[in-house]
């Protein structure tokens, strides 16, 4: 509802003022992070964007056309160019280039700066091959760019209903493009996998990848292409989906093969053996099918040439609360695991399930980087992996077979994992009426790619806990809308209701060492929600803040060298490349994602930018914009009677979700409510149905909403920000 930016803490202790409302503050107070419903503001574009370019279309198609298979191989071993989204089928996104190292890197400067005209959460890394950079921005629009001067190639729009964005979770992102034999590959948020001319930006060809229009099924996740084969996968496990992983044929988008994350109606055959087997784990007097199950995997696809395996990252359960979906238990395979499947047939070859049974939101969908390591001076082929659910663990990656896990974060859902790789579960995680789980379900490591880094043996992960305290919910439907269900009028299915939280949010970098599973060294943030990192052999390590920084630290020791600010928080993970014999650094910024819809650690809200670095550089940052608020919201009428049931309306909107509770906090990259102006609210109907702001993200609740809801809704609003308004004296 309204418009786009500015966070929201934790609700705060206020005021006496407050008992009114804290029936409506149960399930509102800890969700302000979760299941954002998804509007903003693009904002225009500056007069600092750039046109034109020496590139040429023929220079770019025969450089493009190189990216294949063997391409990516012999780059791994220069790292000259980033032509994947990990920068090598590894996905180790440790950069062989060492001209900018830790005895010049405070010399880095700014050479060029790109406006990518947007306002929501920037999480792609810019792939980059012979001085082109592609880089995906929000509702997925691509951007072709020179990357030696930073000047606009082409870029393409592929018409995402923007009124359609609450069909997701947490904002209108993209996490990367592919390149592959002179195409670009992009799997846009409303379902479409998209070819298109590297060289022109023109649609060369378009695939449907969803089996089910009628829920909500997006995908936020970089397309992987190996071997003439473009591999995505779907998000969505909060709004029943059934999660799987297809691949296509990356000359004509046909698919060549599917496989499911978790088993479909058992009263149907089953695909293949491994949905009997996982058939097995689950209750069917849950009906877990009529909502899908969950286990979209959503981000994480990594491939092994030489073991010719692709791994993929599962989701979640849907509903999170495994009483509901599988009342008798069950580990309900392949939720919160890693799967190998082989890559020419998508076969199942084998699995380690990282949470079994999940319970919390652990999705197992992060980045993991493949490694050749020595495990007790024996050298394995392992994958490392930090989820969501705390620990970080060492798999055999030919075999899935576990070798260790330790805790990365305090956690309190289990102890440990035992000899055979089986977490050590503490009983009152699963059985309490009201118990917040750390980390929270927004994990203690999300989205945000690692990196491993060879010549010190150290993984750079941002870790973090962002506080959210739950309780079962009594009287759930699947897929049916209830007063005061987070998001239930727009299809989320949760099955908990929220609390105050009790513990406190941090944001950290850690340097992890995976043989010795210990913690080497470590920064503290001044918030969550921070960005990917990258290392090089120069024996540093980059990371964007989420207070709008761009740091540089040594690799070793951690010893910050450098840095310059973004303007907004970064969240994305940078590139390195060469260009013309000199190493260039670029970041992509653009404040968004879960957290940062209704939170925010910065002053300043900048469009979605490109930085590019080199030594020597001396560009100029373009002009930081401050956040504008007006002060909080007074004089709206209402009737008081009606603030505790248009608090329960408010969450089963997902208002709270995109906006927060108004009048506590400051906003993410979209408004909180309680500093809009009385006019907006005052004409909150003509903004609820049909309104202006469908276009940028807003929701039509035509149908969903009445009248009288919206009255109630008003209430809510300005009725809260009173609450909490400071007394004058």
């Amino acid at each position: 509802m309204g418009r786009s930016n500015t966070e929201c803490q934790w609700p705060e202790k206020k005021s006496r003022n407050r008992s009114r409302i804290q029936i409506a503050f149960r399930e509102i107070s800890a969700v302000l992070v979760l299941f954002p419903a998804l509007l903003g503001l693009s904002l225009p574009s500056s007069a600092w964007a750039q046109t034109g370019t020496d590139a040429k279309p023929d220079r770019i198609k025969a450089n493009i056309s190189r990216v294949d298979r063997d391409f990516i191989e012999a780059n791994t071993k220069r790292s000259r160019d980033w032509p994947t989204v990990g920068l090598d089928y590894a996905e180790t996104r440790f950069s062989k280039l060492n001209q900018i190292n830790t005895d010049n890197v405070r010399d880095l400067g700014l050479v060029w700066s790109y406006n990518l005209e947007s306002s929501r959460g920037i999480e792609a890394t810019p792939l980059v091959v012979d001085g082109i950079m592609y880089q995906s921005a929000p509702w997925n629009v691509v951007h072709a760019i020179d990357a030696r001067t930073g000047t606009k190639i082409w870029s393409f729009d592929p018409g995402v209903d923007r009124s359609k964005t609450y069909r997701g979770c947490c904002d209108a992102v993209s996490r990367g493009l592919a390149l592959y034999k002179g195409k670009v590959f992009e799997a846009a948020y409303d379902g479409r996998l998209i070819a298109l001319d590297a060289a022109t930006g023109a649609k060369l060809w378009e695939t449907d990848t969803l089996i089910d229009h009628d829920h909500s099924y997006t995908i936020t996740g970089a397309p992987r292409v190996f071997n003439g084969k473009v591999v995505i996968g779907q998000s969505g496990a909060e709004y029943g989906v059934r999660g799987y992983v297809t691949a296509y044929d990356s000359e004509t988008g046909h698919q060549l093969w599917r496989w499911f994350t978790v088993p479909g109606d058992p009263s149907k055959p089953f695909e293949d053996a491994s949905m009997e087997a996982a058939a097995k784990t689950w209750d069917p007097s849950g009906k877990y099918w009529i909502n899908g199950g969950g286990g979209a995997p959503w981000d994480s696809i990594t491939f092994d040439p030489d073991l010719n395996m692709v791994y993929v990252g599962t989701g979640n359960g849907g509903p999170w609360n495994r009483k509901l979906r599988s009342p008798s238990g069950g580990d309900n395979l392949y939720l919160g695991s890693i799967v190998a499947l082989n890559a020419d047939t998508g076969r199942y070859v084998w699995h380690y399930q990282e949470t079994p049974g999940d319970n919390w939101d652990y999705t197992s969908t992060q980045p993991m980087i493949l490694a050749d390591i020595k495990i007790d001076n024996v050298p394995r082929k392992v994958i490392l992996h930090a989820p969501k659910n705390g620990f970080f663990f060492v798999i055999d990656r030919t075999n899935g077979k576990f070798i260790s896990a330790k805790n990365f974060v305090d956690v309190n859902w289990a102890t440990g994992y035992d000899a055979n790789g089986r977490p050590i579960e503490l009983p009152a995680a699963r059985d309490a009426d009201q118990y917040e789980s750390i980390p929270g379900p927004d994990g203690a490591h999300n989205w945000q790619p690692m990196s491993f880094n060879p010549l010190t043996g150290l993984v750079y992960l941002p870790a973090q806990h962002i506080p959210v305290n739950l309780s079962p919910e009594k009287s759930f439907v699947q897929n049916a809308a209830a007063p005061g269900k987070l998001g239930g009028l727009l299809g989320g299915n949760i099955g908990f209701v929220f609390n105050p939280p009790k513990s406190a949010p941090f944001g950290r970098l850690l340097a992890w060492d995976p043989v010795h599973q210990k913690e080497v060294w470590r920064v503290e943030h001044v918030s969550p929600w921070n960005g990917g990192t990258l290392t090089t052999a120069g024996n540093l390590v980059f990371q964007g803040t989420a207070d709008g920084r761009f740091v540089a630290y040594d690799a070793a020791n951690g010893t910050k060298l450098w840095e310059m600010p973004t303007g907004t928080g970064a969240v994305a993970a940078a590139a390195t490349y060469m260009v013309d014999d000199r190493q260039y650094i670029s970041i992509a910024v653009g404040w968004g994602g879960s957290y940062g819809l209704t939170h925010r650690a910065t002053e300043y809200q900048n469009p979605g930018t490109i930085y590019t670095y080199a030594l020597g550089g001396t560009a100029k940052l373009p002009a930081f914009v401050k956040y504008q608020t007006e002060g909080l919201l007074q004089g709206v009428k209402y009737d008081p009677k009606d603030i505790r049931e248009g608090g329960e309306i408010y969450v089963a909107a997902a208002c709270v979700a995109c906006h927060g509770v108004p009048g506590v906090g400051r906003g993410g990259n979209i408004i909180n409510l309680g500093y809009v102006s009385a006019e907006e609210i005052t004409n909150l109907r003509h903004i609820l149905f049909h309104g202006p702001f469908r276009d940028q993200g807003m929701p039509d609740f035509s149908g969903k909403l009445t009248e009288g809801d919206v009255g109630k809704l008003q209430a809510f609003i300005q009725g809260t920000v009173d609450a909490i308004r400071p007394k004058s004296r």
